[in-house]
């Protein structure tokens, strides 16, 4: 064995016990896939339509550039200008091959003398991340006893100290916004402080899609970073599109990483999401999106709370972080949910300290409604019922 062993992320950790009991493919039809994170990749109502082909020339054939192609990162910065007045251009955006690349390459070049403040609840991969690249961190208090809300007061006050954040939360979906939002912009803009803001489900909040980006005065003299994929509120998960807003001093080292580190990001993809962030189509989608997904938010919390779940779910995203009835584990709950063909995400897999079932999250589960239809939510809660 020449290479260090690691662990499949948390998410994939609960798809190959899925897949080793149900011989199943979660997400395969037939199946209900409450455990992933990606939305309906068809349109929602009163939403635009999703292209179904690009063209492609013999110049889309040759090597993308390595920090995006310029068509694409002006329709991104042009995107952020419009809706939230942000102050950038072309050159303040990186492309990368999805969002986790953009975060792993922020946090594998920061310097060692920096440490990272994550919340106690967060998006699964991230403990993967700072595992792997062995980055020394500490936890924000977020837990049942802040309702998993921690507000600036549960923040370090030390320097050099880089906050990594996704807003609204995976998996709670507590979004951070408005005076709230700028007073901790402002706090993390200070010469010795920094910040990710991974706003990943930025279309997914009531009532209005939230950015940082909003209350960024001139992000060159800051060590911020945005990050937005196609992922989520675009609809397009399997074009592997993402990106880094930041200073351009900050763009360059990526632009440096990605000319040995990936060779940049698929012209094609690149084409497809760039026509994807067209004005008048994005308009469009950022209120279906929120319609819809705040229409589903509110279906399933009625449900669930019907039987005995105990919700801490904010107004983002699109899952519901609730605590199980009765002191059931995420995984004694996943158990019965297989012989079903359904899944949930453990709560001790979005556990920053990993405690395991026994930790403070192991009775609570993150419920996705991100790729289920209208339609589905009454057969959805029947399979609950049996399980719980």
């Amino acid at each position: 064995m020449i290479l260090r062993q690691f662990p499949p992320m948390g998410v994939y950790e609960t798809l190959f016990r899925f897949a080793e009991v149900t011989h199943k493919y979660m997400g395969d039809p037939g199946t209900h896939p409450w455990a992933q994170g990606f939305p309906l990749t068809t349109p929602v109502p009163d939403g635009p339509p999703l292209p179904d082909s690009i063209a492609i020339t013999a110049t889309d054939r040759m090597y993308p550039k390595a920090d995006g192609q310029p068509p694409l990162r002006e329709a991104i910065a042009d995107y952020y200008r419009h809706f939230y007045g942000a102050k950038i251009s072309a050159d303040h955006v990186a492309v990368f091959a999805g969002g986790r690349p953009g975060l792993f390459a922020i946090l594998t070049f920061l310097l060692e003398d920096w440490k990272v403040a994550v919340e106690e609840t967060e998006y699964t991969p991230y403990f993967d991340l700072l595992q792997l690249l062995r980055r020394p961190h500490s936890l924000i208090a977020s837990n049942q006893t802040n309702r998993f809300r921690p507000t600036l007061a549960d923040h370090p006050t030390s320097d050099r100290v880089l906050l990594l954040k996704s807003n609204p939360c995976n998996p709670t979906g507590v979004t951070v916004a408005g005076a709230e939002l700028q007073e901790l912009v402002a706090t993390y803009s200070k010469p010795d402080r920094g910040a990710i803001f991974d706003e990943a489900y930025e279309f997914f909040c009531e009532p209005e899609p939230v950015s940082a980006l909003r209350y960024v005065d001139d992000i060159d003299q800051t060590n911020l970073f945005i990050c937005g994929a196609a992922t989520k509120g675009l609809q397009a998960p399997g074009m592997r599109v993402g990106w880094v807003i930041a200073a351009k001093r900050h763009i360059e080292v990526f632009r440096n990483y990605s000319s040995l580190g990936m060779g940049g990001v698929s012209r094609a993809s690149q084409l497809y999401v760039t026509a994807l962030l067209e004005r008048a189509r994005v308009t469009q989608a950022r209120t279906a999106i929120a319609n819809f997904y705040a229409s589903q938010r509110r279906r399933y919390a009625e449900g669930l709370k019907q039987l005995g779940f105990e919700l801490f779910t904010g107004t983002g995203g699109f899952y519901h972080w609730a605590r199980l009835p009765n002191g059931l584990t995420g995984d004694a709950f996943n158990e019965r949910l297989m012989q079903h063909d359904a899944a949930i995400l453990p709560g001790r897999l979005c556990d920053m300290a990993r405690r395991g079932d026994r930790g403070p999250l192991g009775t609570m589960i993150r419920f996705s409604f991100g790729p289920l239809t209208a339609e589905s939510c009454e057969k959805d809660l029947e399979i609950i019922a049996r399980c719980v």
